[in-house]
């Protein structure tokens, strides 16, 4: 079994909206459905979970009913932070998933995930038993302490960027929630890098550009142009 597990709990602050992002509409959808909906498409997701704040819980129940997200299963509340809330999630899963349960861990507000970065992300994960979408750098990149200057260069040939999906088993995913408690490991929203602090090697999938988290007001002005090129040449992948 495969359970893409949406994190949707942000509240959304450097978008400077009242309205969290991720339910922001955008071409008549909320950015959440387009998220849960590139994860219906796919035919080897065969579960969605949602991770959202509460007082949002039942209009993502009803999300799913309006557009027909038959595979979302279970929605949370989730926590004070993107750690917090995806813990919250896979105990969720705990209750109704074998341990041996893939899982996908993705940001709800990155909506334009292909069905070949799903795909890549689950052949990475059965090939290495983990899998974590990323992008090469291609500009020159630079180290400064105060932001102001530098004198210090990073050869980029040897620097990633990475995005979700995060892809491990559910048994892997809650062994790593619970060696941070253990550890008092906090605040880190990306599974990656949990993993990396608890000595886990990293694997990376394919990643894309057009896999953009919306976070500042510049990626929601990106985001409706490229839902405007796939109205203009007729579908999603024509894009991706």
């Amino acid at each position: 079994m495969t359970v893409a597990l949406l994190t949707a709990a942000g509240i959304g602050s450097r978008m400077k909206m009242e309205l969290p992002k991720q339910f922001l509409h955008i071409d008549g959808r909320p950015v959440i459905v387009h998220t849960m909906q590139a994860f219906q498409q796919h035919p080897q997701i065969d579960a969605i979970c949602v991770v959202t704040l509460e007082p949002w819980i039942e209009t993502v129940k009803a999300y799913a009913l309006e557009f027909k997200i038959t595979k979302l299963k279970w929605v949370v509340t989730g926590g004070k932070s993107g750690q917090e809330s995806i813990f919250c999630g896979l105990k969720e899963l705990e209750k109704h998933c074998d341990a041996t349960t893939s899982v996908m861990i993705h940001d709800g507000n990155r909506p334009f995930v292909s069905s070949e970065i799903i795909s890549d992300s689950l052949a990475t994960y059965k090939q290495y038993g983990s899998a974590i979408a990323a992008m090469p750098c291609v500009e020159a990149i630079f180290r400064s302490q105060d932001a102001i200057e530098s004198s210090v260069s990073i050869p980029r040939e040897e620097l990633f960027r990475t995005q979700t999906p995060h892809t491990y088993s559910l048994e892997k995913l809650l062994w790593a929630h619970k060696q941070a408690d253990a550890q008092h490991i906090e605040n880190t929203a990306a599974t990656c890098v949990l993993m990396n602090m608890l000595g886990e090697k990293i694997y990376f999938s394919k990643g894309s550009d057009k896999n953009l988290k919306l976070t500042t007001q510049d990626d929601l002005d990106i985001f409706k142009a490229l839902i405007s090129r796939k109205e203009m040449w007729g579908g999603y992948n024509s894009i991706v």
